[in-house]
């Protein structure tokens, strides 16, 4: 993280309305890591149509719904990355859990699902990432292309992820919650 700078690691970052790229539009993305020399993260709320596969759908049964995979973002699109809500706040890693910011933590898809089971409450599997070189995501940010968010534990495993870029928006306070109701047509209104 560029010291000065708002944190984002463990934060969302909401879209604002309109984002040109189609990759990032009304998407809500939760940022694992942000340091000076760039930041990643997942896009939470883009479910695919696509199944884990063998050997990984031996953790179809810890993926929240809905359990497919979801379009974590354009940057390596053949990397998978799982996500975890553990049971309880994590301070180390362990062989199959890291963790992130409070109960949530990546999970090592190469470990026995078993072995995680009763340590997590819920599992979302992730195609790709969303990435930032050194900077980019700051002038991003000074440019208004995205809110930072608090993130709470439910968005990124929520059931409803079509409807998280309007619901985080929501519970946001004051003029801010507006934005979740602009329409997906700025023209139009």
């Amino acid at each position: 993280m560029i010291p000065g700078a708002t944190p984002t690691k463990g934060r969302l970052l909401v879209a604002t309305p309109p984002l040109d790229d189609p990759n990032f539009n009304r998407a809500v993305i939760y940022v694992l890591e942000h340091q000076a020399d760039g930041a990643l993260g997942v896009v939470v709320n883009r479910p695919s149509d696509e199944a884990l596969d063998e050997p990984l759908d031996r953790w179809i049964d810890l993926q929240s719904e809905p359990a497919t995979v979801f379009d974590g973002g354009p940057v390596e699109p053949n990397a998978l990355i799982a996500l975890a809500l553990s049971n309880e706040p994590l301070d180390e890693p362990n062989d199959e859990l890291a963790p992130i910011s409070g109960r949530v933590a990546s999970a090592d898809l190469s470990t026995d699902p078993a072995f995680v089971a009763g340590q997590v409450s819920a599992v979302r599997v992730f195609r790709g990432y969303a990435g930032w070189g050194p900077g980019q995501l700051e002038g991003e940010l000074e440019a208004g292309a995205w809110l930072i968010l608090d993130a709470e534990p439910d968005d990124l495993f929520d059931d409803h992820p079509d409807l998280l870029w309007r619901t985080v928006l929501r519970r946001q306070p004051g003029r801010l919650a507006w934005l979740a109701e602009a329409p997906d047509d700025l023209s139009a209104n």
